[in-house]
């Protein structure tokens, strides 16, 4: 009998640590009184804050192009916070949270949305009182992908810069993106394509551009690269196993450097900074690391880490590179990282998801974020399309111009009339005259933690705004109302107080209006004392 339960007893140890692993944490949280939550995925931001009925939504499995956050914030002031990836959904207004690690309640920081995310912000990802490269704030930027994709060149790329400042746009920072480079993992250019890129980066830098490179985390097999990696223990593995593995991304198959080995990144960060010196590069645009290409079964360096911390540690990449740009993160909220949305398509569909996704990302720590390029960064929308819709990338342009930060991939003068061609310019021409402003709250940002671009319900609770996703606040003085949609009318609604127009008409507050807004108008209303 004593042996029997001596053997049940082993067997159960034996087993003890598989099931911890399955135990899960389910927690349903009843709403108060109308209260709707915001949270998790940067990417549905325009379905924020969400409504009686969400799908499951997993963490660990899939970041939607974009940046995610263990974060859930509530309009009646409560949040909850894990240091580790959970799944949840909303079944009849109810707030279902599913973690494998730990139980999940509510913390009650007071009775608003701004009050829930300043004190999740203070407690669990507090600004770190420094911002990205001023410029990034003050000056448009320029990226080479929707009117180059795999064809980056330098003839190209000279006459893209060259067109831009002809028809009167700002200098600012210029990206060239993927396909530069010999292969994956290799930092030279292409000689084939750029004859002499180093007199390429010091004529954009003569003619006032800063010069930003595309770079991943991937590199190609049977490479010298390649070789050399592996020897030095630099490349994820197989899980299990010493070989190395072959991660399937939207480029095709690469191995990839184990960003969470602490000597991999210093080595890869010295192959950059040797790309800096060579070719007098200011920085880098961080891409690939996503989730969801990171959840095959491999071993780490460091211990325990998984996709999401994989994602976090190529984040952490660009915080040595001051001219940074991430598309995907894993908390991280409060650094001196520069965001951007994930490709949104050449639509009216995607222009109206541009200011409640911007808002999202505010609330989630990231207030350094670029709505995506104007027009839309999916290169699949742009393919085969004889005419373009004016109105819609005009309208596009409006809405990035009063942003924290703008950008421009398809070139507005090779597919807008001179006149369209113009307007652009002229909002382009107002993001560098709002930049001064921009660049305070950038700095107030960074301290308080305060988003820049502010949803409606956080800067207004409880005064009817919280489905307003065709307005916002660029920090607390100018309410902005881009048109979202075809036409030359909108309702605008003023919170309280007095307010002027970008036209000189004053306005008092509470009041819903129509307003006229003809091709060449953005509206906007400055906050008067």
């Amino acid at each position: 009998m004593k042996r029997n339960i001596t053997l049940f007893l082993m067997i159960a140890l034996a087993c003890l640590p598989y099931l911890q692993a399955q135990v899960k944490h389910n927690t349903v949280i009843e709403p108060l009184k109308n209260e709707r939550w915001w949270g998790g995925l940067v990417a549905l931001g325009h379905q924020m804050p969400y409504s009686d009925k969400l799908s499951m939504q997993d963490m660990a499995r899939n970041n939607l192009n974009n940046q995610v956050v263990p974060l859930m914030l509530s309009s009646e002031g409560r949040y909850i916070w894990s240091e580790h990836p959970f799944r949840f959904e909303v079944k009849d207004g109810r707030l279902l949270i599913y973690s494998d690690y730990e139980e999940l309640t509510p913390v009650v920081a007071g009775k608003t949305l701004k009050e829930a995310y300043l004190a999740a912000s203070a407690k669990h990802f507090p600004p770190s009182g420094k911002i990205p490269e001023e410029s990034f704030f003050s000056l448009p930027q320029y990226n080479t992908w929707i009117e180059l994709m795999y064809n980056q060149n330098q003839a190209d790329i000279m006459d893209y810069a060259h067109k831009a400042v002809a028809n009167g746009f700002p200098q600012g920072v210029f990206m060239i993106d993927d396909n530069w480079q010999r292969y994956y993992g290799n930092f030279d250019f292409k000689s084939e394509k750029f004859p002499d890129p180093r007199a390429m980066t010091d004529e954009l830098h003569r003619m006032g551009f800063k010069v930003m490179l595309w770079v991943s985390p991937y590199v190609s097999a049977d490479s010298p690269e390649f070789r050399l990696l592996e020897q030095k223990g630099y490349l994820l593995k197989e899980k299990g196993t010493n070989r190395t593995a072959i991660i399937h991304w939207w480029n095709g198959y690469s191995a990839c450097y184990d960003v969470t080995n602490p000597e991999a990144v210093t080595y890869l960060k010295g192959q950059l900074r040797e790309n800096q010196a060579k070719y007098g590069i200011d920085g880098f645009k961080f891409d690939g690391g996503d989730v969801g290409y990171m959840n095959g079964e491999y071993a780490y360096y460091e211990k325990d880490a998984n996709a999401n911390r994989f994602m976090e540690k190529w984040a952490e990449v660009g915080l040595d590179f001051p001219y940074n740009e991430l598309r995907a993160a894993w908390k991280l909220g409060g650094q001196a990282l520069v965001q951007r949305l994930g490709d949104k398509d050449y639509s009216w569909r995607a222009t109206q998801l541009l200011i409640p996704d911007m808002a999202a990302a505010g609330l989630m720590g990231y207030a350094y974020t670029c709505p995506d390029m104007v027009g839309g960064g999916q290169f699949g929308a742009f393919l085969n399309v004889n005419t373009f819709d004016e109105e819609l990338i005009v309208r596009s342009c409006q809405v990035h111009a009063m942003m924290p930060m703008m950008q421009f991939s398809v070139a507005p003068w090779r597919i807008l009339s001179k006149e369209n061609t113009a307007i652009c310019a002229k909002f382009a021409r107002l993001h560098r005259q709002m930049g001064g402003y921009i660049l305070e709250q950038a700095k107030l940002a960074s301290q308080t933690g305060e988003p820049i671009l502010r949803n409606m319900e956080y800067a207004y609770p409880h005064q009817g705004f919280i489905d307003c996703k065709d307005q916002f606040m660029l920090g607390d003085r100018y309410l902005v109302a881009p048109m979202v949609t075809s036409g030359t009318s909108r309702t605008v609604m003023l919170p309280k107080g007095r307010w002027k127009d970008d036209e000189g008409k004053t306005f008092k507050g509470p009041k819903t209006m129509t307003i006229n807004v003809p091709l060449d108008r953005l509206p906007y209303f400055e906050k008067l004392k």
